[in-house]
């Protein structure tokens, strides 16, 4: 028995390496795979090593002839020369409102309408003016018929005359003082109505609903601006003042539409310094299609005369990770060390200017978000 267990066992083997002879015959498709690239992290936290380093193809930036421009911020401010103050030189007290700050309106609108007791005490002048002037026509009438007749002294007539004469001047005087405060010799009423000087948007407003109006010593019930053309004020520094030239033109993007591209003409640089950050005002004088608004924030680009040579790579070279730029170069010895850059223009044909941290020449990964991936498995 002991003779059989052998041979049985002997068999059992055999009939084993069969089957596992058998079982090397089949194709294991992870075989034909690539091997997964493995990183290895150096010390440097941007320097990284990998096992397959063909996997990520290199690109040679090449070099591109950019002008020097120098890029500032602003805001949106309305221009100045095309801002005018409504006035109400009546004072009183406000018994109704027509319009509201960011307003359009028209020149010659009723923006408001003031209860005041100047406007009363002017048609009362004027009256009296009037009858005054009436008696006094009377008198001179009579005095130079009396005078034709000899009946009357040449000076007396000539005082009658002189008379009538100042009469007329205070009728003038009166009626002028009403047309100043806003009011209307043919209808007299003790409320005077407002309107607006020029076409424009209210861009403030500085009295509200039975407010009172203290006339000239008082803020100025509305601001109208024609935001037509408005100014862009940015500070430049003054390191960077000598790259900013008045007449020169200067491209300005929105902050809220940074797609879009408009184009002003650089009007003044600010005579003084500010003392705490050492900037001066640049002022832009730009035409406003209707979506710059005032107070809004806009960068401006400086383009100079001047060419400057820069790098261009593709855009997918450049990684953008904590609100940085980033690209990758080949270090040697299968390894790649993560270059932070300045980006610049886009460029045609899906390139990206780089102002500094890679020279025409030298090589970056093609794709720099597939190596960062990779790096972070």
């Amino acid at each position: 028995m002991i003779r059989i267990g052998a041979e049985y066992l002997a068999l059992t083997l055999a009939l084993a390496g069969f089957v596992a002879g058998c079982g090397e015959n089949k194709t294991d498709p992870k075989a034909e795979a690539p091997p997964a690239a493995k990183v290895e992290h150096e010390q440097d936290i941007n320097l990284v090593k990998v096992d397959h380093p063909e996997q990520f193809p290199l690109f040679t930036a090449i070099e591109y002839a950019a002008t020097t421009q120098l890029v500032a911020t602003g805001v949106v401010s309305p221009d100045v020369a095309r801002t005018v103050p409504v006035i109400s030189i009546a004072s009183g007290r406000v018994v109704e409102i027509r319009a509201r700050l960011g307003d359009t309106v028209e020149k010659g609108q009723i923006l408001l309408r003031v209860q005041s007791s100047d406007i009363s005490s002017a048609f009362s002048d004027y009256r009296k003016a009037v009858a005054d002037e009436v008696v006094a026509r009377a008198q001179f009438d009579r005095a130079k018929e009396l005078y034709e007749k000899g009946a009357f002294a040449l000076k007396d007539r000539e005082s009658a005359q002189d008379t009538e004469d100042k009469a007329k001047i205070d009728v003038e005087t009166a009626a002028e003082r009403l047309r100043v405060l806003g009011g209307n010799v043919d209808h007299p009423t003790g409320v005077v109505d407002i309107r607006a000087p020029v076409s424009g948007v209210i861009t403030d407003q500085q009295v509200t609903n039975a407010g009172g109006v203290a006339g000239l010593g008082s803020p100025n019930p509305f601001t109208i601006s024609d935001l037509s053309h408005v100014w862009i004020l940015c500070d430049v520094y003054e390191n960077d003042l000598a790259d900013v030239h008045v007449g020169e033109t200067a491209e300005v993007r929105l902050n809220a539409y940074p797609d879009k591209e408009f184009k002003g003409r650089i009007a003044n640089i600010g005579p003084i310094l500010d003392p705490t950050i050492r900037t001066a005002k640049v002022r832009i004088e730009v035409e406003n299609s209707g979506l710059m608004k005032i107070g809004m924030f806009v960068t401006a680009t400086f383009r100079g005369e001047k060419k400057e040579m820069h790098a261009a790579v593709p855009a997918n070279a450049i990684l953008h990770l904590h609100d940085r730029e980033w690209v990758y170069m080949p270090a040697g010895n299968r390894t790649f060390r993560r270059v932070e850059v300045t980006a610049g223009e886009t460029l045609p044909n899906n390139m990206q200017e780089i102002i500094t941290g890679v020279q025409g020449g030298q090589q970056v990964v093609t794709n720099a978000l597939v190596l960062q991936n990779t790096v972070e498995q």
